[in-house]
């Protein structure tokens, strides 16, 4: 490998990373800790729809993670990535013209799009320029990301507590770092058209028949599917605790934002320092033992 070549992969990986971790600090403080104040506020009908209101971005995530790939695939990574990019960059402006808690759902719904694209085009961008050490990689972008999430609940409620609890203030600073995510991504699309594209004959001639087959194994692929199972659950009581354990905090406790942000950060951080020795224990004594003792920690709490 040439230096040119090795730098050019650098600043790919680099810009990457810098981008993860605006688009993350954005997206998780569009909703961390402000989102169910937000909805309260707007007097979004308790129960049933103050429950969409918290899924509402997990579900065009869920609609777009495995198709974007695939569509990565045809229109190359690059492409789909600046579209997300203009997700993260203009999502957080149509929460200045929320006046309604029907249009709250909208709006996160649409901002859901964008980490739905995002992670896995990214991962898998990644995974292509670095065959070798895709791993070392992947995790070091995870972390990055993570930095970002860890930081965005306590930033968000010092700027709540701060500013009195002026939605606007804090919707106008989760669109600085989406921005900031955007402009990131200029460069790097720049770069890349002074680069040679790398595509192999097998990426040329991918086609719809194809993508169906890669979903179909991946289907079968029991061991995957065992481990989504239980990756979904974990996202699953993470969310309800994002979105409840917030508003109780609020509600019940009288915590001001400020407080429930660090709360909030604390068990992020938690996850930040824990996952790089976890892998590690894995890599040992292989995959089965840590993650049962996951499920077993994660469900103690509520018994």
């Amino acid at each position: 490998m040439t230096p040119q070549l090795k730098n050019s992969e650098s600043i790919v990986f680099w810009t990457l990373c810098t981008m993860g971790l605006f688009a993350i600090l954005s997206s998780t403080m569009s909703k961390n800790p402000v989102l169910p104040h937000f909805a309260e506020s707007l007097n979004t009908p308790e129960g049933f729809w103050t429950g969409v209101v918290a899924i509402a971005s997990t579900i065009p995530g869920i609609l777009i993670s495995l198709p974007a790939g695939s569509l990565s695939d045809i229109l190359g990574r690059r492409k789909v990535l600046l579209i997300s990019s203009v997700i993260f960059a203009s999502a957080p402006f149509l929460y200045l013209l929320i006046n309604s808690w029907w249009q709250l759902i909208l709006v996160r719904f649409y901002h859901g799009f964008a980490t739905g694209m995002f992670v896995p085009v990214a991962e898998a961008l990644i995974a292509e320029t670095f065959p070798t050490k895709r791993g070392e990689r992947i995790s070091l972008f995870s972390s990055v990301t993570i930095v970002g999430r860890s930081i965005a609940p306590i930033l968000g409620g010092s700027i709540l507590s701060v500013t009195n609890n002026n939605f606007h203030s804090l919707y106008l600073a989760v669109g600085a770092a989406g921005v900031t995510a955007f402009i990131t991504a200029l460069p790097f699309l720049r770069e890349k058209r002074r680069i040679a594209k790398k595509k192999t004959e097998a990426l040329k001639k991918t086609t719809l028949k194809g993508i169906v087959h890669g979903w179909k194994s991946v289907a079968k692929a029991r061991g995957v599917l065992t481990v989504g199972f239980v990756e979904a659950i974990q996202y699953y009581t993470y969310g309800s605790v994002e979105f409840f354990f917030v508003k109780y905090m609020g509600d019940v406790i009288n915590l001001d934002p400020f407080l429930q942000g660090a709360i909030m950060t604390s068990q992020l951080v938690v996850v930040m320092l824990s996952k790089p020795y976890f892998g590690r224990v894995s890599d040992r004594i292989g995959r089965r033992a840590p993650i049962i003792l996951g499920c077993i920690i994660s469900g103690a709490p509520y018994h």
